[in-house]
């Protein structure tokens, strides 16, 4: 696997696991779980959009 393809895919490791944990912080009340969870989604996300940029300027 490309090192591109790892770096995809890292962000969509951290996009899920931000989304599990925002929502199984809501299911128990931990505000704390679930902003942590946000903020690993928002750092999934800012990945996948630097490697969508990488592609644009790839090609």
């Amino acid at each position: 696997m490309s090192v591109v393809a790892d770096e995809k895919a890292e962000a969509k490791v951290e996009q899920a696991k931000g989304k599990t944990k925002e929502v199984a912080g809501g299911a128990v009340g931990n505000e704390s779980m679930e902003a942590e969870g946000r903020a690993e989604q928002a750092k999934g996300d800012a990945r996948q959009a630097k490697e969508k940029i990488k592609d644009v300027f790839k090609h």
